[in-house]
């Protein structure tokens, strides 16, 4: 009975991975009773033969107050089963547990050494999220729930962790996190930073300037209009710089060789070759893009590599009152835990970075009514912030040699190539975006 309500729920949720395909079944795994009324639940949802783990808070009442009517999950007995992440009069437990270190039965609850946790702090569930569910703690602590499980420790909590030990700027303190054993390997459940209450999201910032330009008058260039982003822009990239330097000292270094660089490009081919297969449009840029990949081959020695952010993006940055904050370093949630963990080049965070500047520049020519005559401005403000970018990496010591500019280069642009199949599979509108790194001048 609780795994048909559990089936008939969980596919409806956001952060649930197979949506729009049946599930087979579902099982449960795990039921540990946290305190009376809460329960942590671990479930495997079978689909087309594959199993896919998640985690639920599953709260349980007689009686549903209004303010939970939204996280039902159904009847079962006498009770009415809910998600409780939404009730703020049980998730305290989350707080209590990572204060005292409790262990209750496969859960093991800790705090960062040398904090002290607030345990009197109510929570509020954030919406925007899509993989995962976070909880913000009044004013002072954001714990996110890592609702699809994979066995290992969260890439987040171990770099986070590595770097708040040196005392590393431009990251958010950590406070605790709760894990247990999946197949025999600690597996990272939760984890718990310091809250930015005071601080803005890099992307909205980006978008406010350039929305700023599209309404100043003809004439005004990106320089002169109100909301001009470059000395931001400057100070991420060299925020940038110092957390790769940090990530450099904080964990193992290596360099890639010819051989492994020549694999490099031929993984971009092959996913060039996949996407023109999807998306005809590519088509016209096909001999363009080898030209850039053969530029690796040819002028690519070898290749410091490192741990690396591994998704990152202005949606990944916050503006605090005195510098800029990198969150979010769990790398590409679809991708397999170990690949998250592999060492890269850094230049493909400074790639992502780039591909978000011209993302920003252009969000809000799709559908606009004046797009064609607003897209100089665009490139104008694309180019100045990415300029401005390199400018404050290299002034921090972000290394790009003469090869890596080759390589910085064909990292963007496989990027690109990913973000058309994205658009033409969820937002066709948007193709126009992704497409336009094809055509600038410096392509």
């Amino acid at each position: 009975m609780l795994d048909e309500l559990l089936v008939a729920w969980i596919g409806h949720q956001r952060w649930f991975g197979g949506k729009g395909r049946p599930i087979d079944r579902l099982s449960v795994e795990s039921d540990v009773e946290l305190t009376p009324g809460l329960r942590h639940l671990i479930v495997a949802v079978w689909q087309e033969g594959s199993r896919d783990r998640y985690q639920i808070l599953l709260g349980q009442r007689y009686d549903l107050p209004d303010r939970l009517e939204h996280a039902v999950i159904g009847q079962f007995h006498d009770w009415l089963l809910y998600d409780a992440v939404h009730d703020y009069e049980l998730t305290g437990w989350l707080l209590d547990g990572m204060a005292g270190d409790e262990d209750r039965g496969d859960l093991r609850m800790r705090h960062t050494p040398g904090v002290t946790i607030d345990t009197s702090q109510r929570s509020l569930v954030l919406g925007a999220e899509q993989s995962n569910t976070s909880l913000v703690y009044g004013d002072a602590y954001i714990c996110k729930l890592f609702r699809r499980l994979i066995p290992g420790i969260n890439p987040e909590l171990e770099v986070v962790a590595a770097l708040a030990a040196r005392n590393a700027p431009h990251i958010a303190q950590p406070y605790g996190w709760i894990e247990c054993d999946l197949d025999g390997t600690p597996t990272t459940l939760a984890f718990m930073q310091r809250f930015l209450p005071n601080a803005n999201d890099g992307w909205d910032l980006a978008l406010a300037s350039v929305r700023d330009l599209y309404n100043s008058a003809p004439g005004i260039d990106a320089a002169e209009a109100g909301g001009d982003f470059a000395a931001e822009s400057r100070r991420l990239g060299a925020a940038t710089a110092r957390v790769h330097h940090e990530l450099a000292e904080a964990f193992p270094t290596d360099v890639i060789e010819t051989h492994e660089v020549k694999r490099m490009a031929e993984g971009f081919r092959r996913r060039l070759g996949r996407a023109v297969a999807e998306v005809p449009e590519l088509r016209e840029y096909v001999g363009a893009l080898e030209a850039a990949y053969h530029l690796v081959e040819d002028h690519t020695v070898e290749v410091p590599v490192q741990r690396v952010h591994g998704d990152y993006h202005l949606g990944q940055v916050m503006r605090t009152p005195t510098d800029w904050v990198v969150l979010d370093f769990e790398g590409e949630p679809g991708q397999p835990l170990a690949e998250r963990r592999a060492l890269s080049s850094p230049l493909r965070d400074v790639a992502g970075m780039l591909r978000s500047f011209d993302y920003a520049a252009r969000h809000l020519l799709a559908g606009h009514a004046d797009a064609a005559a607003l897209e100089p401005r665009a490139d104008e403000w694309s180019r100045r912030n990415r300029a401005a970018f390199l400018e404050g990496y290299a002034e921090a010591g972000g290394v790009i040699s003469a090869d890596g500019v080759a390589l910085l280069r064909a990292f963007e642009l496989s990027k690109a190539v990913y973000e058309v199949v994205y658009e033409a599979r969820n937002r066709p509108s948007w193709i126009g975006i992704p497409l336009a790194a094809f055509r600038q001048d410096a392509f």
